[in-house]
């Protein structure tokens, strides 16, 4: 019965891990120029966790795919600089468009989600440990 919500808190702590490296991430590539030709790549988390159906449904238990870094396409955001050896032959470099708002903001809401799932965590191994405490007694 507890083992479901130690699976849940443990997915949800690696979700909120990669959230805070996809993140990280993004913001380290901001201002480095794409190679001439290649598009700019992004990363996102992948996930297809449906708790409100593998709770219920013993069929889709084992069903979880575990969330995963993917790369996406961006949009690109030119800058005129002729000295850039990445410069292509009008002078242009290319950079991935990266909102640097939502960027922090995820990096933000990440680290927050993921300490309340360390609480969750750890509020649940204590009551378990106290459970079997009370038990050993009897």
């Amino acid at each position: 019965m507890v083992d479901p919500i130690f699976a849940a808190s443990r997915y949800g702590l690696e979700y909120e891990r990669l959230r805070l490296e996809a993140a990280s991430h993004n913001i380290a590539v901001a201002n480095t120029p794409d190679d001439p030709g290649q598009p700019s790549r992004l990363m996102r988390v992948s996930t297809t966790f449906l708790p409100h159906m593998a709770s219920d449904s013993p069929s889709l238990r084992g069903r979880w795919q575990e969330p995963a870094l993917v790369e996406v396409s961006a949009d690109q955001r030119k800058v005129h600089d002729p000295s850039d050896p990445a410069a292509d032959g009008n002078g242009m470099v290319s950079y991935p468009r990266v909102d640097l708002v939502q960027e922090m903001s995820a990096l933000l809401d990440a680290s927050r989600a993921y300490e309340a799932n360390v609480r969750a965590f750890n509020t649940l191994r204590g009551m378990a440990l106290h459970a079997l405490d009370l038990g050993g007694g009897a």
